[in-house]
């Protein structure tokens, strides 16, 4: 997510933050390269001057200066800085109550997403305990609907689908089909193109205009940069955006659309997609995502992404196995799957603190993968006593699992660290407690439980 942004600003986090003293020129150094950076990840220029000016007059004031943290506190000033670039609090979609129902329109370019998105958006909800329909509005692009069709089955939500080759007669249908069997939240997924036109608006203005949605929520693409927020006001200008969901925002995306977006449109960003799996869609917090960008990683996203997978009852069974020294790569195992739940590696690591710091000594998912084949080819008595694994079972392990006996050793010996370690953990409420207050506090149980043994 935006890793060279996130590079770049670890680096000046780094070098500024240790100052015992700051200088006017020091701080006009980092701002140059904070401009740099903000420039090259193709953020708005406009936005950028404004960045530079009010970081420059604050930084240089005597709270700063003569500060007993210097370096600290302007690194406080550029988060808060980039924070209020990104919409100073996180903003949530403005729904009625489950006796009515409420419409959300999706508009967008073609290819932003937007499909992908409404059965994202339609799994969230129906968990935050709603109960939403989809409507399949898009009739130019080919197998759109089909689509749609297939994510609301693999979701448990229903799509509401007609012959008609008219949208916004279909959209009307929908909203009647959802009002009258007791659907609150009705998503309406439209039709796109490559570059907006006339024909795509007036069909989105009909549709606004005989639904009255409560949500026009445009879905624009991360990769786009700048381009994106001129295609957000072309929308708003025409329909009048309530918000937006960002897609593709665990691509290389430079971070010009999250970043410009608020600021030119005065639009909150409401959801960000992660990856491609129906989970990976995410509520927008300005607040958290600075800190990804500036290196300090999101416990409290990590922990909650931990408690929405965890299962309480196995992570105490856990905690006692680790406490009589019975943790086996049985147990390995099931944190490796549970993980997984969670997200792909990258998106974990970057909620770690200090984490885009140790580059190439992090865990990738190729490497979680390669140790769960290994696992997974071992016998019932293997994982359970891993002192029996002498080098005849070793080498039929590695052949099992298409790796090697050098990464079969690594396993078990990562594998007799990590047991000592969550031991140590475990028995220790000294240990627990420094740990939880470096990571910013939070459930560590069900974090450990989950992160434990990776590396």
């Amino acid at each position: 997510m935006l890793e060279k942004l996130t590079g770049t600003f670890s680096n000046i986090v780094r070098s500024i933050s240790g100052n015992s003293k700051i200088t006017e020129k020091n701080i006009e150094d980092t701002v140059e390269q904070i401009k740099m950076a903000l420039l090259e990840a193709d953020v708005n220029l406009r936005v950028v001057r404004r960045f530079v000016n009010s970081t420059i007059e604050e930084a240089k004031g005597e709270k700063v200066l003569r500060a007993v943290n210097p370096g600290q506190q302007f690194v406080k000033i550029i988060h808060d800085k980039i924070v209020a670039l990104l919409g100073d609090e996180k903003d949530a979609l403005h729904l009625k109550g489950p006796d009515t129902t409420s419409v959300i329109l999706l508009l967008g370019l073609q290819g932003a997403g937007k499909t992908t998105a409404a059965h994202k958006l339609a799994a969230k909800l129906k968990k935050d305990g709603r109960r939403p329909i989809l409507a399949a509005c898009d009739l130019v692009r080919p197998a759109a609907v089909e689509q749609l069709s297939v994510l609301g089955e693999k979701i448990g939500v229903p799509v509401f689908k007609e012959n008609s080759k008219d949208a916004v007669k279909n959209a009307e249908e929908a909203y009647k089909f959802a009002k009258k069997n007791q659907y609150d939240t009705l998503i309406i997924d439209t039709a796109g193109r490559l570059q907006i036109d006339e024909e795509m608006m007036a069909e989105l203005v009909k549709i606004k205009k005989n639904v009255t949605p409560d949500e026009v929520v445009l879905v624009a693409d991360s990769m786009t940069g700048q381009n994106a927020v001129e295609i957000a006001k072309s929308f708003d200008e025409q329909l009048g955006l309530t918000g937006i969901i960002l897609t593709k925002f665990d691509s290389d995306a430079r971070g010009g659309a999250a970043l410009s977006l608020k600021t030119i449109t005065g639009k909150p960003i409401l959801f960000i997609g992660t990856g491609e799996k129906t989970e990976d869609f995410e509520v927008f917090h300005p607040d958290r995502i600075a800190s990804r960008i500036l290196g300090m990683g999101d416990v409290v996203s990590l922990v909650e992404k931990a408690q929405e997978t965890v299962d309480q009852e196995e992570a105490e069974r856990l905690q006692k196995r680790m406490a009589r020294n019975e943790f086996t790569l049985e147990d390995m195992l099931a944190q490796f799957q549970q993980v997984k739940k969670m997200g792909s590696m990258e998106s974990l690591l970057q909620m770690i603190p200090g984490a885009s710091a140790m580059g190439g000594q992090m865990p990738d998912m190729s490497s979680m993968k390669k140790n769960e084949a290994i696992i997974q080819s071992m016998t019932k008595k293997e994982r359970a006593n891993h002192l029996i694994i002498g080098p005849s079972r070793r080498k039929r392990i590695a052949q099992g699992s298409g790796t090697s006996v050098q990464d079969v050793n690594k396993l078990i010996k990562q594998f007799e660290k990590t047991k000592l370690a969550m031991k140590k953990i475990s028995r220790n409420k000294g240990l627990q407690g420094k740990l939880m207050s470096q990571l910013g506090g939070g459930d560590l149980q069900a974090l450990a439980s989950k992160l434990g043994g990776l590396r």
